[in-house]
């Protein structure tokens, strides 16, 4: 096992320290190789040192353009940090250089959504659901875009989806019952935002709903 799989193997075992000196013996070892600058950023990250892991993540960049985790490492400090535009920048650029993965997709269309561009965000949840179908959260982020965007019907196939997936999802709960609203199906929509709330007492939005339903 060399120092990067070492390092990986202690990040997975929550010893960031010893993975911090494993992926720092990588790139004293091969400091032509981007990996160890992109491992190395990930543990920085992880200890809340941002600043420091993005300039791994451009040294990365600098050795290897076309070091696709690196842009999407950099790109979940941006969103970490709700530079929401940077973060855009960057997942673009990781799908661009070849990531095809449901995670970049994912975080992509989150961020189209923070910067309130729901329609272009759309597409990239919709792929992120096809990679991954088992992801409750990429299915429920999904629904909301298309609620928002007036797709009733495809929403609450996803909410539901997601419900299969995540049984104690109260937001998704709450969503179908304000989806069974827009439907005129009233009795529906107050099992929803009781569902909502036996899985979480204090969901505001659910009560809300349900005393406006009641009335």
């Amino acid at each position: 096992m060399d120092n990067n799989q070492l390092g990986v193997q202690y990040m997975q075992d929550g010893s960031l320290e010893e993975a911090a000196k494993a992926f720092n013996e990588a790139i004293n070892e091969n400091p032509s190789d981007p990996i160890g600058y992109i491992n190395f950023g990930n543990v920085l990250s992880a200890l809340g040192e941002d600043e420091k892991a993005l300039k791994f993540f451009q040294k990365a960049i600098e050795l290897d353009e076309h070091a696709p985790a690196a842009y999407y490492s950099a790109g979940s400090v941006f969103f970490n940090n709700e530079q929401f535009d940077e973060a855009k920048n960057m997942f673009e650029l990781a799908m661009k250089k070849g990531l095809e993965s449901s995670d970049n997709y994912f975080m992509l269309g989150l961020s189209l959504i923070y910067l309130e561009q729901g329609k272009l965000a759309l597409p990239y949840l919709q792929r992120a659901v096809e990679l991954n179908e088992n992801d409750a959260e990429a299915r429920f982020q999904y629904g909301l875009c298309l609620a928002q965007l007036q797709f009733i019907d495809e929403a609450m196939e996803q909410f539901e989806k997601c419900i299969e997936l995540e049984p104690k999802h109260s937001d998704a709960y709450y969503n179908l019952g304000v989806s069974y609203v827009f439907k005129e199906n009233t009795k529906k929509a107050v099992a929803m935002f009781n569902k909502a709330l036996e899985i979480q007492p204090d969901h505001l939005l659910a009560g809300h709903a349900k005393k406006i339903m009641e009335q």
